[in-house]
């Protein structure tokens, strides 16, 4: 019997993981991305001939990945070469330097020298809120369909509605934070986080604070970078029977009936389907870049909601002064005013500045071994997603590359940003990669509330048009982005299993199991 075909628009994780476990259930998966690989922002950058991630760089949540493999018949470690992270993350103000680690009582004696005691104390407090807020919020929402602030409250096993207020959703995370930290420093480390979903510490909720649980419970580090976690999907999709078209652009969903019926890409070809789950920022659909008659489908973001972009500088690059780790925080020295820049739609005069350095370890070995004395960085500031505007003319660049400089430099590094081995990606760069977005990096900031309640979900208002990726629900990052695509896959097999009459099961997480391939595979 003929199997069913499912379109996948876009390889990146959200389209990656649905991908795999629709083929791993049966079913005839074609994959269409208009880049020359998979990964979407998860990518690649040549720069000068290094391989260098220009994307996400943090690997966490190893249970979500461990969870896509097995129901698909296979193990993770079999695919990725995974290293465990003692050391989180090096920060530095200046002269002043701190390290988190994975080891929780490490992480209290360094800050109770950086900081003192008190400070110490505090952050065990603030752990214990990170963990407690986490677990209240992983399977009733996180690895759950979206759904309303008083069905989360329900599915918390609460009654009242107030009793949400224990994970802060009506208290910024700056407020928040200043009740566990005194020392600035601190608070602006942990304040960070908010920036992990393209976000302000000043507008986003406490809420947010589960990311420090989130690392807390492991951080790993992968060989080949995290460009490798996309080829590992896509190898284990072909493995399942799933087909890659790249620079295949689609230009339009088709609708027939009033439900999906297909696409025709750019070229003019069309491709028939009863579902298609789409791997692209929801404002791409809402703005008619898949044809006007998809538009209805979901509805788009405004530029004032959108979250952060980015200035990001991959670079093959020579270091030396400061001893990087893995992943580095240099800090500008107000906070406040970097925020209040890129509110105002401008470039932080003085910006915060991330580093990873791709080829060293945790304990900031270089594990890179090339002779030049070069190694791979990605250096990224938060920029306004403006993107599908003006935009930031040359001197305001150059300006914020040499602050950028400046801002490392007080903590004593020194890099070269050779032209030939430098590639710089700009919120117009991503705007193109990713269009309707004005290059926001993570779709809907986070500000308020009920930000979160606000992103699309898997489903849409057409019939088998299904949304996944870093800008639905339940979020943005790498793990959120593989959860929604096991989300579009649990609502399209609902879907599915209704129109046949026929039976499923599905394991708790928002990965089905292969008990469903029988019913998919009708």
């Amino acid at each position: 019997m003929q199997r069913e075909r499912v379109i996948v628009i876009g390889a990146g994780v959200g389209g990656l993981t649905s991908a795999t476990l629709l083929a791993a259930r049966g079913f005839d998966v074609t994959v269409l991305e208009a880049a020359a690989a998979p990964g979407g922002k998860m990518r690649q950058v040549d720069s000068g001939g290094a391989q260098i991630d220009g994307g996400p760089t943090v690997f966490t949540m190893r249970d979500v990945f461990d969870a896509i493999f097995d129901s698909c018949g296979a193990s993770l470690d079999d695919y990725l070469t995974l290293t465990t992270s003692t050391t989180l993350a090096r920060h530095a103000w200046g002269n002043d330097r701190l390290d988190l680690f994975a080891d929780r009582t490490a992480s209290e004696d360094a800050i109770a020298a950086f900081a003192g005691p008190q400070e110490a104390a505090g952050y065990r407090r603030f752990c214990a809120e990170a963990k407690q807020i986490f677990t209240s919020l992983d399977k009733p929402f996180m690895r759950s369909q979206r759904g309303s602030p008083t069905r989360l409250a329900w599915e918390m096993g609460k009654v009242r509605f107030a009793d949400l207020l224990t994970t802060r959703p009506f208290q910024t995370l700056w407020t928040s934070l200043g009740d566990h930290f005194r020392d600035p420093r601190l608070r602006q480390l942990f304040g960070r986080y908010a920036t992990y979903c393209g976000s302000s510490p000043f507008l986003c909720p406490g809420t947010l604070m589960l990311i420090a649980h989130v690392e807390a419970r492991g951080v790993w580090l992968l060989d080949g970078g995290m460009h490798a976690l996309a080829r590992a999907l896509e190898r284990l999709a072909v493995e399942r029977g799933a087909q890659f078209r790249y620079n295949a652009p689609v230009a339009e969903i088709l609708v027939e009936h009033g439900r999906a019926a297909g696409v025709r890409l750019a070229t003019g070809e069309r491709l028939t389907a009863h579902s298609i789950v789409c791997n692209a920022d929801p404002s791409a659909i809402a703005d008619g870049r898949f044809g006007a008659a998809a538009r209805g489908a979901v509805t788009g973001m405004t530029p004032a909601q959108r979250s952060h972009s980015a200035l990001v500088w991959t670079a093959h690059s020579k270091t030396s002064g400061f001893p990087l780790s893995h992943h580095n925080v240099f800090f500008s020295d107000d906070y406040p005013a970097e925020f209040d820049a890129l509110a105002a739609g401008k470039l932080p005069p003085y910006p915060t500045v991330y580093i990873c350095a791709q080829d060293r370890d945790d304990q900031g070995v270089d594990r890179g071994g090339g002779p030049s004395g070069r190694e791979r960085l990605q250096i990224l500031v938060n920029a306004p997603a403006n993107g599908d505007g003006p935009g930031f003319t040359e001197a305001e660049i150059d300006q914020c590359q040499s602050r950028m400089l400046e801002i490392t430099g007080r903590a004593g590094l020194s890099l070269e940003l050779p032209p030939a081995a430098t590639v710089l990606s700009t919120p117009a760069t991503f705007e193109a990669l990713f269009p309707s977005t004005g290059g926001a990096l993570y779709g809907r900031a986070s500000h308020g509330w009920a930000a979160s309640f606000r992103r699309q979900g898997a489903r849409t208002l057409i019939p088998g048009i299904y949304c996944a990726g870093g800008s639905t629900h339940p979020g943005a990052g790498v793990p959120m982005a593989a959860l929604s695509g096991g989300h579009a896959v649990d609502i399209l097999l609902k879907d599915h299993v209704s129109m046949s009459r026929s039976t499923r099961t599905a394991m708790p997480g928002g990965i089905s199991t292969p008990a469903a391939t029988t019913a998919a595979s009708a």
